[in-house]
């Protein structure tokens, strides 16, 4: 009992050490925020200001049109991550319970495309999105990722657990596929849409490289590209770009505190079957 003990004592000290490295960045993006510009750099470092700047936070919406930004990756979250479901949904489920010729070679491919690195198609998604005249719209922001093979690839592994005895008494009822598919599935699976869900809702909202070589204007920028406004030319108002960082990762915050059990839920669910 007492070996037990400490090797759990062990394991909760290792992970409390782990979430506390974690957390250091947040403190001091916060803890910045709210000190004097002449605190930001000094030497020790400062963890407490020494007087609170509550006004960093206004000065930090004034730099920059961030009602705008705000409204614009409102639109790029909600847009791309509805077409993402859609297009997961359907081949997550062509790919786990629909036969055709040539379906597992295809799935490989789709996943070895997963290897190649994203920074290596910047070019050739900016010529497809030049010729097609979408620079600076929103097109460019939300087409390109409307499809992820790692969101099908998690929900065809969900669907996999779906025991077939529901598919084919469905079909004895005279259910089509594509009735079995929103109405038995979808509902089934639940728990790893919304996963799916969170992850490109925070990962779309996130989104700083693409965004910033597909808009040119102020009128189509995100929150992430914004946040550029405050590296000048004369250096870097760190007090003011911590502030504006802290207003644009709070609504993420927020969602994922509220969400994190279907997350953990749906990634704990889909399992390796298959």
């Amino acid at each position: 009992m007492g070996k037990e003990a400490l090797s759990k004592g062990m394991i909760y000290l290792l992970l409390s050490l782990g979430a506390i490295l974690m957390l250091l960045p947040f403190v001091w993006m916060i803890s910045t925020s709210l000190k004097a510009s002449n605190e930001v750099m000094a030497m020790p470092p400062i963890w407490i200001p020494s007087e609170w700047q509550w006004e960093n936070y206004s000065r930090a919406a004034e730099v920059a049109p961030f009602g705008k930004y705000f409204i614009n990756s409102v639109i790029v979250t909600i847009l791309s991550t509805i077409g993402e479901l859609l297009t997961t949904i359907l081949a997550a489920y062509a790919f786990s319970r629909i036969h055709f010729y040539g379906k597992g070679i295809v799935f490989a491919v789709l996943l070895g495309t997963m290897m190649v690195p994203g920074e290596v198609l910047l070019i050739p998604n900016f010529v497809t999105i030049s010729n097609l005249g979408w620079i600076d719209s929103y097109e460019a922001l939300i087409v390109p990722w409307v499809a992820s093979i790692f969101s099908i690839f998690l929900l065809r592994q969900y669907f996999f657990s779906v025991p077939k005895e529901l598919s084919y008494a469905a079909k004895v009822d005279g259910c089509s596929d594509f009735k079995f598919l929103w109405y038995v599935m979808v509902p089934l699976a639940k728990p790893a849409l919304i996963t799916i869900g969170l992850l490109k809702v925070i990962g779309s909202w996130n989104a700083f490289l693409w965004p910033l070589i597909v808009t040119n204007s102020q009128e189509m920028r995100t929150l992430p590209v914004g946040l550029s406004a405050f590296t000048t030319e004369a250096g870097v108002k760190y007090e003011l770009l911590m502030a504006a960082s802290s207003m644009v990762i709070l609504p993420m915050l927020i969602l994922f505190f509220i969400m994190q059990k279907y997350i953990i839920s749906g990634v704990a669910r889909t399992g390796i079957k298959g």
